[in-house]
């Protein structure tokens, strides 16, 4: 592990919330002295932290018949005033400002709208301010919402550039079977070519999470094949960022992959936000997928769906509808469809807007 360098550490529900559902501000305060030590050895650092609804369930008592959309709104809203409050307080205790963003998946969906997060968040650490950042819950509903903070770190990770993505959860990895079992072991290291861990994992979800160790799984393997080093580890352990600072954690470590460039990084999590979907035939299928660096051009398209503007992300697709990749629109689905299987035009799709699947 190379030290210092930009890292992005999500704490889990569970890691921040008692067996009672309350807020764990003893841990809170464990994990913050931690996240100094990784601040003082130079490293440039994004929090990403769950907890806001363990902090409303404290705060207010709602009626049990209120719908569950509702009751998670209200408890959100209202725990994200407590949850940044005990952080700041917390943290102003070490010297160390702080800086709360709130988001949405429709955050990540528009280039500038992220480039200008993406701005935001590195001028808070060039002037070491530490960014906390959370899913504004209060505003999303049911399809908007990201699988859980996982998701939401592993946007973020890509978004900074980070060389490190770290995952606190309850335990301390993957195993080969249940981690209450004496006989399942910890899997260390997760190969860059290993595509599924799927018959060691369970998809059942957390407690207080909305997410499991299986979406925690395709969360991590994305980044790693985005070129960042991501880590699953303990959050409940003491000592845990100590640990890794000193290359001495118990983890699930995915080996990553060549740093993909910035625009592909974003455009590797696009596929919940894209616009309209392009149908290649074989020849253009066989280009992009080639050694050698290639744009999408109209005469490789043979019919296209859905309505969209230049910027907008779309979604590749071959004849047999496979899907191939993900790119972003460098004109409307107007001018496309004018253009479409037509010679001598301008790229639909420019390669270094282009990020295709299972491909380096």
């Amino acid at each position: 592990m190379k030290h210092p360098s930009t890292l992005v550490i999500k704490i889990g529900s569970n890691v921040l919330t008692q067996a009672d559902g309350l807020p764990d501000l003893g841990r809170m305060e464990h994990l913050v002295g931690q996240i100094m030590q990784l601040l003082k050895a130079g490293n440039k650092l994004v929090l990403v932290s769950s907890g806001a609804v363990a902090f409303g369930r404290q705060a207010v008592s709602i009626p049990e018949k209120l719908n569950p959309i509702s009751k998670r709104q209200i408890w959100a809203a209202t725990g994200q005033v407590h949850l940044i409050e005990a952080y700041q307080r917390l943290f102003q205790k070490q010297g160390q400002s702080v800086a709360q963003i709130l988001v949405t998946k429709e955050d990540f969906r528009d280039r500038k709208h992220f480039l200008n997060m993406k701005n935001c968040m590195e001028g808070l650490m060039q002037q070491n301010i530490l960014p906390i950042v959370n899913e504004n819950d209060t505003v999303t509903i049911t399809e908007l919402m990201f699988t859980d903070n996982d998701e939401l770190a592993s946007l973020t990770a890509a978004m900074v550039n980070a060389d490190s993505l770290i995952l606190l959860s309850n335990v301390d990895g993957i195993f080969t079977g249940n981690p209450a079992d004496p006989d399942s072991k910890l899997i260390e290291w997760v190969s860059s070519d290993t595509k599924d861990l799927s018959e060691y994992i369970s998809a059942a979800k957390s407690s207080f999470g909305r997410g499991g160790m299986l979406t925690k799984f395709s969360t991590a393997k994305k980044s790693a094949d985005l070129g960042i080093n991501v880590i699953i580890a303990n959050g409940k352990r003491d000592g845990v960022l100590e640990e890794y600072l000193s290359g001495k954690l118990a983890c699930t470590h995915f080996e990553p992959k060549k740093k993909k460039q910035a625009p592909k990084k974003w455009l590797a999590h696009g596929a919940q936000y894209y616009k309209g979907k392009v149908f290649i035939n074989e020849g253009a299928k066989v280009s992009l997928t080639s050694a050698v660096i290639r744009s999408l051009l109209p005469v490789g398209v043979t019919r296209i769906e859905g309505e969209f503007s230049k910027g907008d992300i779309l979604l590749i697709r071959d004849e047999k509808g496979i899907k191939i990749g993900l790119g972003r629109a460098e004109y409307s689905s107007k001018s496309a469809a004018e253009k479409l299987g037509q010679k001598n035009q301008k790229a639909l799709i420019h390669y270094d807007y282009l990020y295709l699947f299972d491909h380096d």
